[in-house]
């Protein structure tokens, strides 16, 4: 993986690119919605510093030792930033990472995470990318959509990973699940 230049992605609805300073606003707006933030992991955002400061964080990931790429997700048809996801926790020697991914409400169930995490997951696993063996995706057991999400692409459940989070003051239990680079994909 080319360590300076960011690997913008395309599908057929969707740019992935680099997430910059002037998607502050658009950050809050997703990662502020208490419900688009319910199986996110962390508490939502309170105001635009707080979405600045992520921003400088999802930066941060392309800088050696790099532990992963996180994308924004902009929509071809309006220039929209509707979410982000990333491959992120990169252990090199090993090669395997978590997969992590958040939707503006607006777009859920459209099939966009789906698009996005296809060309994500391709490029993860590909030589000129961060060359995979081993996905992982810890999903709370009532977020439904992620855990059909998951399935639909290749995901295999290994197992309960007991109270291993902590949000909205509360210890959550989350399902780890994995795909590896030679695990066959549904249709």
């Amino acid at each position: 993986m080319s360590e300076n230049r960011f690997p913008d992605l395309q599908t057929e609805r969707l740019r992935l690119r680099e997430i910059v300073p002037t998607d502050a606003p658009a950050l809050l707006a997703i990662h502020s919605d208490r419900e688009a933030m319910r199986w996110f992991g962390t508490d939502p955002l309170q105001d635009l510093a707080q979405a600045e400061q992520l921003v400088s964080t999802f930066a941060s990931w392309r800088l050696l030792p790099a532990p992963g790429t996180r994308w924004g997700l902009e929509r071809k048809s309006d220039g929209q930033l509707i979410g982000s996801c990333g491959l992120f926790n990169w252990n090199r020697s090993w090669r395997r990472c978590i997969l992590g991914y958040e939707l503006a409400r607006p777009a859920w169930g459209q099939g966009l995470m789906s698009e996005a995490l296809r060309a994500v997951l391709a490029w993860g696993y590909s030589p000129q990318g961060m060359a995979l063996n081993r996905v992982e995706a810890m999903i709370h057991a009532e977020n439904t959509p992620s855990l059909k999400l998951a399935l639909q692409l290749g995901f295999q459940l290994e197992g309960r990973l007991r109270q291993v989070a902590f949000w909205d003051g509360h210890h959550h239990d989350l399902l780890m699940h994995a795909r590896l680079a030679s695990d066959q994909v549904p249709g």
